[in-house]
């Protein structure tokens, strides 16, 4: 494994941080429902948490000498992410973010295998610390969806 691969890995969070940035702010605007107050709170929480990822693992990639993506076009090409359609219920909402937490679970972990492999100790606690984060924002979401 390279330090290439890994630069490639964070920039792809950075990406997926990005598209999923402005697809909480949908759902925080647009959830309807009995579950409102809950959910558009929820969703702030979430989008202000993403908005810190995003600009951690840039600064980290730009000590480790790689460019960051710094365009929405950019990122939605690199994105584990897909946007937000628009018109998802409440329950679809939790739902996407349910699997898009999963998705980016397991991104996460072969970052760390990456960093481990090249000795790259504080990219790997970065990573293990965003993936910590979504564990338990996974388990709060599956446990709102009654799974």
């Amino acid at each position: 494994m390279s330090q290439e691969l890994l630069v490639q890995n964070v920039n792809r969070q950075i990406a997926s941080w990005t598209v999923l940035y402005t697809k909480l702010h949908n759902y925080h605007w647009y959830v309807k429902g009995h579950q409102f107050f809950t959910l558009h709170e929820k969703f702030e929480e979430l989008y202000n948490e993403a908005g810190i990822h995003i600009d951690e693992l840039a600064e980290r990639l730009l000590a480790l000498q790689g460019n960051p993506v710094a365009t929405l076009k950019e990122s939605l090409e690199l994105s584990l992410v897909q946007e937000a359609s628009g018109n998802e219920a409440a329950d679809q909402m939790v739902e996407a973010l349910y699997n898009d937490f999963q998705t980016l679970m397991s991104d996460l972990k072969e970052g760390m295998d990456i960093a481990g492999s090249v000795n790259d100790e504080m990219t790997g606690d970065m990573l293990l610390s965003v993936h910590q984060s979504l564990e338990k924002h996974s388990w709060m979401l599956r446990s709102f969806l009654g799974k």
